[in-house]
């Protein structure tokens, strides 16, 4: 990580470009000098594949912190980045075609994914 030094009358002590793991991905993320006009939108998201509800439960709790739900495992964090917190097993079940119908319907009336309501659905 690095800062704007602090003598820096607009930006000091502000984080000026950092890099770090995500999973298995390098994610370098820099500040631009000067102001801008665009936003964070749903164009660009992240997806966190969870293996049990306490992930689902973990993410989704501290991600939302500040932020707002929304349908179907999205949400967005205190900074308007869109996320969409998924549990692995639903991938099996939408390709299960017994059981896709229903699985979609009870997702569809979710915000954050519930494993053990989508399983029996």
């Amino acid at each position: 990580m690095e800062r704007y030094p602090a003598e820096d009358t607009v930006n000091g002590g502000k984080l000026m470009y950092s890099e770090f793991a995500l999973g298995k991905y390098d994610i370098i993320a820099m500040d631009g000098p000067g102001g801008h006009d665009f936003i964070f939108n749903e164009a660009i998201s992240f997806v966190v594949n969870c293996e049990t509800q306490n992930e689902i439960d973990y993410y989704w709790d501290k991600l939302t912190q500040g932020g707002a739900e929304s349908q179907c495992g999205w949400l967005k964090d205190k900074f308007g980045v869109s996320w969409q917190i998924v549990p692995t097993v639903l991938g099996k079940l939408m390709t299960d075609p017994e059981r896709s119908g229903r699985v979609m319907q009870a997702f569809m009336k979710m915000k954050k994914f519930d494993i053990e309501k989508l399983v029996n659905a």
